[in-house]
């Protein structure tokens, strides 16, 4: 007869390993976006809660699928090393077998197609041109023939498919028309998305260069690498308040994000001076927090606006 005790301390591995696999301090990056584009319509009018909920459940299956893709991925082309300085990978450290990583991929993928078939529902079929390259850079982040996160352009999607198409989706999604502000408030969104791969990019700058992976901190260099994300951090407190400054459209409200200032400067001090693995996964994590927390005040203000 099967121990119910040894049964419950199974499924509560299996579950951690899974947590693990999602890597759960990437999500603020997919929510973050959601809550500014949204927060962007509500100035103008009602929001549909139904069409937010399926934006941001569809946001986090798509950043879910990308991390499990990326796992899977760089396993099969051995970029996972053992000398790696970040958390362990399921499927490079045999966690999990590689096909059920796939498996979790597409469900994970498929789950976000759902959410989508709504949000066509709701806002036209512009969205289902949005969801399917969204999907497309997940999967050629680390997958394909030619990946363009080995080739140094991580930065760049992320910047666009978490900052830019994101904000201006989820703001779409609402009011179904673009505005100058809702590409204006994309730009700092985008550069903290993007400033967490950079931190992430640095800390494995030296086992990436080894096994071949060219991202941009490889090809910037560590000390170019770290200047990359002090500035975007300063350009992302610079931006968040222009469609105050410039159109007036907004209150000063969009400048309640710089009290996250504290933090940001912790954040650079340490991607400035540290190398260890320990201490740049707590800056990767401190990254994402920050993004979340700006981009929560960046919604406060503008639902104060």
């Amino acid at each position: 007869m099967t121990d119910p005790a040894a049964l419950e301390t199974e499924r509560s591995g299996s579950l951690r390993i899974w947590l693990m696999a999602a890597r759960p301090r990437t999500l603020p990056a997919a929510v973050a976006p959601v809550l500014v584009g949204t927060a962007l319509a509500w100035t103008q009018g009602s929001i549909d809660l139904i069409a937010f909920a399926a934006a941001m459940l569809g946001a986090l299956f798509i950043q879910v699928g990308t991390n499990l893709s990326n796992d899977y991925s760089d396993a099969r082309r051995g970029a996972d090393t053992e000398d790696r300085l970040g958390p362990v990978r399921v499927t490079a450290g045999g966690l999990v077998p590689p096909r059920q990583v796939l498996v979790a991929t597409y469900v994970s993928f498929g789950l976000a197609v759902l959410c989508g078939i709504y949000l066509i529902a709701v806002a036209g079929w512009v969205l289902l041109a949005i969801g399917a390259a969204s999907i497309l850079a997940g999967v050629l982040y680390t997958g394909g023939p030619r990946p363009y996160g080995y080739e140094g352009l991580g930065e760049v999607f992320v910047f666009l498919f978490f900052g830019v198409v994101a904000v201006t989706g989820s703001y779409y999604v609402q009011i179904q028309e673009l505005t100058w502000e809702a590409l204006v408030l994309a730009v700092p969104v985008g550069l903290l998305a993007s400033a967490i791969l950079v931190v992430n990019n640095v800390r494995d700058l030296d086992t990436d260069k080894r096994a071949g992976k060219r991202t941009l901190a490889v090809r910037l260099g560590r000390e170019n690498a770290r200047a990359l994300y002090s500035g975007m951090l300063l350009l992302s407190y610079l931006t968040a308040p222009i469609p105050f400054a410039i159109g007036g459209s907004l209150s000063a409200w969009l400048f309640l994000p710089w009290l996250t200032l504290p933090l940001a400067l912790k954040l650079k001090r340490i991607v400035d001076t540290r190398t260890d693995g320990p201490t740049l996964n707590e800056a990767l994590a401190g990254t994402g927090q920050l993004e979340f927390l700006f981009c929560v005040l960046l919604a406060a203000g503008l639902m104060l606006s």
